[in-house]
């Protein structure tokens, strides 16, 4: 019997070299999975900086830490196979301990604006947090066009008080969202923008009444991309972690834990 040697050669390189691709593929797969864990602050661990004062974003209920965030924060560290670590923080300190290697992400109702993304890393937004104009009810403010000249109540530093600041209000500064709205009530101020998860999450334990809420349109002022806030150098982890509020997102995980939060589903 002839063999062709050359023939067999061919064949013989072609094994070799589809089995080292293989390989090279298992472990070039390994390794980028295993190298998000390399990141990470302490080993096996998510380290979570949040408020852990904000319901119902994340909170204290019979001394043990809840929220729709530190639910959000186990569901992702469980799809990235760690154990989730919650570091509450009072919120001057929280972007600033990212910044120093304190935590992994911090999840605490954080949207990207220019100046923190010049700094910091976003990851898919979980949340689409619209505006909502809150008022006294039979108040004739109704766009964010009203309330120019307008006395509102705004928390110093958020969002929601630049959104007001560039519609030309008049800004009382004040933190307490209940306080605030007393304020409102009492006839001590026109109103305020807040966030609608904000107000959905005030109405399911709290009296409403006298008080009405206009939901600003997008045309008007685009929803707040509500976001994990993570460290540019992170990569890996910032590639990890939008997987999984991506596959938490399809699975109905957000909407679940959103509408038990907020009552509605604010993840659209």
């Amino acid at each position: 019997m002839k063999f062709n040697w050359k023939k067999i050669a061919v064949v013989t390189a072609t094994v070799a070299g589809a089995l080292t691709l293989a390989t090279f593929g298992q472990t070039g797969t390994t390794h980028a999975a295993s190298n998000y864990k390399s990141e990470l602050v302490h080993k096996g661990e998510l380290t979570i900086g949040l408020e852990g004062t904000y319901k119902p974003w994340s909170y204290r209920k019979d001394g043990k830490l809840t929220g729709f965030e530190v639910d959000l924060g186990k569901a992702i560290a469980k799809k990235l196979g760690v154990k989730a670590n919650f570091v509450p923080t009072k919120w001057d300190s929280l972007i600033a301990g990212l910044g120093s290697g304190k935590f992994d992400t911090v999840l605490n109702d954080v949207t990207p604006t220019p100046e923190r993304r010049k700094a910091y890393a976003f990851s898919t937004p979980y949340v689409y947090s619209r505006y909502a104009l809150i008022t006294k009810s039979g108040s004739k403010l109704t766009t964010l066009k009203s309330v120019k000249g307008k006395k509102l109540v705004e928390g110093t530093g958020t969002d929601n008080a630049d959104v007001a600041k560039k519609a030309g209000a008049n800004i009382t500064w004040n933190g307490e969202f209940a306080t605030t709205l007393q304020m409102i009530k009492q006839g001590r101020a026109d109103g305020t923008i807040n966030s609608t998860p904000t107000w959905y999450a005030y109405k399911q334990d709290n009296a409403t009444k006298g008080l009405k809420a206009t939901v600003l349109k997008n045309s008007e002022v685009k929803p707040a991309k509500v976001s994990a806030l993570l460290d540019k150098k992170d990569k890996n982890l910032q590639k990890r972690v939008n997987s999984a509020i991506k596959a938490l997102n399809k699975d109905g995980t957000l909407k679940k834990l959103s509408t038990k939060y907020f009552g509605t589903d604010i993840t659209k």
